[in-house]
């Protein structure tokens, strides 16, 4: 059985992702297809414009055939979190033979290459990267900068490093490396969109999850860009009135700041004591979530990075339980969220060969999970709690319950 792994966020799925699972079957003849993906919030520092379990059926509906879950602590960090600990799960698995990604390059030797270099960090590219740090240069561009001076070949590459799925993708590519995996890297060119490609009313829309993302309140009609199934779903939703959006956690977040203040932020993952203090200055102006994330952000911290950083503090991600993560190795676990029937093989096969327990039911994990992986699930059955809270006052009827959500079985 040929298995391959995806890891994503699908917020929301649109053709774009069909045409990656289908040419990923096609270029590794793969039997199944398990895709690792963000719970309830994502990286770009935001909640999923739908729940988990929407997006689950999304996927199950167009091609993947089992979906299991990234905890938040992974899903809303960097890029180097986000890759080791979505390799982790699936290398865990033990039946996982390839791993596919989405990128502009399109090139795997040359994100390979990439990646065995900041790997590796031999002393001269580590004193180049060193100097540029030291003349003032962002982090990014001393990378570019001192690849190029490192090896003048990397040249006319060096704006592979400016896109994001190029620098997911690579660091997907280091984290199977460091692990010494078996998994095999491969990468798909995008299909006709980018990342940052945005919603415009008077442009066709591309196949961009920001691009719909921008077009539901626009009142946009996104559904050439995704498949029936994954349009209906997502219309259901809109209907009603179910999209969520980071100021639907102003009221949330401005409670836990304002009850924090006296003893800072600091002890959040990722959240300096410039940070923190300059949180602590910003509260006076506080009107939403998002206004917020502008009054905080300067040159040297991004919106996104704000933005993650303020959701470590509202979910409780701590910097001790990130560290303590890391020594059990990011992931004990794998939390099926939902599954293709016909799937028994695959879920077999992973029974047999997983280093880590499969938890299919969420009453079942405290007697399957111990210290740190316990307190992991614990903290994310939270953050879902605080997401579906959110979404409960917005619509306007109770609160979804996990233990009694079922697994999506299509």
């Amino acid at each position: 059985m040929t298995v391959n792994g995806i890891i994503a966020e699908y917020n929301p799925f649109h053709n774009g992702h069909v045409f990656h699972i289908e040419k990923s079957k096609a270029l590794t003849g793969a039997d199944a297809t398990v895709v690792v993906m963000s719970g309830n919030f994502v990286q770009r520092g935001a909640p999923a414009v739908v729940d988990k379990f929407v997006r689950t059926k999304m996927a199950l509906e167009n091609g993947a055939d089992l979906v299991l879950e990234l905890p938040s602590c992974y899903s809303t960090a960097s890029a180097e979190y986000f890759a080791n600990a979505g390799v982790a799960l699936l290398d865990k698995l033990g039946i996982i033979d390839y791993l596919s990604f989405g990128s502009e390059s399109g090139d795997i030797k040359i994100l390979e290459h990439i990646a065995g270099i900041l790997l590796e960090e031999p002393k001269e590219f580590s004193e180049y990267m060193q100097r540029y740090l030291r003349e003032g240069y962002t982090y990014p561009l001393a990378r570019n900068n001192a690849l190029i001076q490192y090896e003048t070949s990397l040249f006319d590459v060096s704006r592979v490093l400016e896109s994001p799925n190029n620098i997911l993708g690579i660091e997907y590519i280091k984290a199977i490396k460091r692990r010494s995996s078996s998994i095999r890297a491969i990468t798909i060119s995008r299909n006709g969109s980018n990342y940052h490609d945005r919603y415009t009313a008077d442009s066709s829309l591309k196949a961009s999850a920001q691009a719909i993302r921008e077009a539901i309140p626009a009142g946009g009609d996104f559904s050439p860009v995704m498949p029936e199934s994954a349009y209906t779903d997502l219309f259901d939703e809109i209907t009603n009135g179910s999209i969520m959006d980071v100021d639907d956690f102003s009221s949330m977040l401005y409670y836990k700041l304002l009850s924090e203040k006296n003893i800072g932020y600091t002890s959040y993952f990722d959240v300096s004591q410039a940070l923190s203090d300059r949180i602590v200055n910003a509260l006076p102006s506080f009107t939403s979530f998002k206004n917020f994330i502008e009054e905080v952000k300067s040159r040297d911290r991004t919106y996104t990075r704000i933005s993650r950083c303020l959701l470590h503090i509202l979910l409780d991600i701590t910097e001790r339980d990130m560290e303590s993560y890391k020594l059990i190795d990011y992931i004990p676990y794998a939390r099926v969220l939902g599954f293709k029937r016909g799937s028994e093989e695959l879920l077999s096969e992973i029974k047999c060969h997983s280093s880590i327990p499969l938890i299919t039911k969420i009453a079942d994990a405290s007697g399957i999970l111990y210290s740190e992986p316990w307190k992991m699930f614990r903290n994310e059955i939270r953050a879902g709690e605080i997401y579906y809270a959110a979404r409960a006052v917005k619509t306007m009827t109770p609160a979804k319950n996990e233990f009694s959500t079922p697994l999506v079985i299509l």
